[in-house]
């Protein structure tokens, strides 16, 4: 079984991970509830947290329900990210996670996330920081390499196991491609079968169904998938990939009451978290997702996303668990 320092994980355990503006307490909650072994919390600028930020503090924010549970870090500033490890440990969390593969202009043009992968050198000199300035184990997250012509990956991976990171999730992708195009995991199955490798390597993008989790860890050898966009309104999907591996038989999908009771969760969680007006607002992104493929929704995800009053929103999700429960 895959361990990352003192953490100890199932055989082959299904990570949550981590997304701007989704993965957050609230979302979080419903992602373990239905089988999320390891999450993550949304990354943090390592800017922002040493500048004690408030939305960068707020991210810190972790719960017992979620453990065990990763902060990440992103930047491109040594002292900074050094610095921001030691606030992040304060949080409590399991392990320190460092963000070298966010493909978004707005934190690669500001020298984080996959620029890194342009500067190896410093990207290992940074990683070595962070694993000193802390007791917990740190992990990282990257992509193959910056573009087509510079696939990296291999170097990155026992470069900093060399400097102590305890795991490495990589997405099958290159910065140059954002998130477009099938995610190519050759490159992941060599680096988790390269044997100088000895830490666990976790395998990330397209997982979207059982079936695909099944082959790519017979394929590629992974010691666990990191899940992402398919977790979106959909929680179930780590619970079904694991009956799946268990069983060889897929779960019934999710009822209409099962998609009605898990978006009032994450209201209520959302409210709770946030306070009513930005728990509301924040929530909206979600309601297509939970919904997805119901017939004739656009009427009922009109009012969800435009209603500002909590205890009406929770009548609406009322009505559409009584309408299509009718309709079904």
């Amino acid at each position: 079984m895959p361990r990352i320092g003192p953490i100890e994980l199932p055989e082959f355990p299904l990570l949550l991970a981590p997304m701007e503006d989704v993965s957050d307490p609230p979302f979080r909650a419903l992602c373990k509830k239905h089988g999320a072994d390891l999450m993550y919390t949304e990354f943090i600028s390592s800017e922002g947290l040493i500048r004690k930020a408030a939305k960068g503090m707020k991210k810190l924010d972790i719960f017992p329900y979620e453990r065990p549970v990763g902060i990440q870090l992103f930047g491109g500033s040594e002292d900074a990210m050094e610095e921001a490890a030691r606030i992040a440990e304060g949080a409590g969390p399991e392990l320190i996670d460092i963000n070298y593969g966010c493909p978004v202009h707005k934190v690669v043009s500001k020298g984080g996330g996959a620029c890194l992968l342009q500067d190896i050198d410093k990207m290992v000199r940074l990683t070595d920081k962070v694993v000193k300035a802390v007791k917990l184990p740190v992990t990282v997250k990257t992509r193959l390499g910056w573009s087509d012509q510079t696939k990296n990956i291999m170097e990155v991976a026992e470069r900093l196991q060399d400097v102590g990171i305890q795991a490495l999730s990589i997405h099958g992708r290159t910065r140059a491609q954002l998130y477009k195009g099938p995610a190519d995991w050759t490159l992941i199955g060599e680096v988790k079968n390269n044997p100088r490798i000895h830490i666990p390597i976790f395998g990330n993008g397209d997982i979207d169904s059982p079936e695909k989790a099944k082959e790519y860890r017979e394929r590629y050898g992974v010691d666990g998938v990191m899940i992402g966009r398919a977790s979106i309104g959909y929680p179930w999907i780590f619970n079904e990939i694991k009956h799946f591996f268990a069983t060889g038989k897929h779960l019934p999908p999710p009822t209409i009451d099962d998609r009605v009771d898990a978006a009032r969760e994450h209201l209520e969680r959302s409210i709770a978290w946030k306070g009513d007006w930005e728990g509301v607002v924040e929530m909206r992104r979600h309601y297509t997702n939970y919904f997805r493929g119901l017939p004739n929704f656009k009427e009922h995800r009109m009012k969800l996303v435009t209603e500002r009053d909590a205890r009406i929103l929770f009548e609406l999700l009322e009505e559409v668990r009584t309408v299509f429960a009718l309709a079904a």
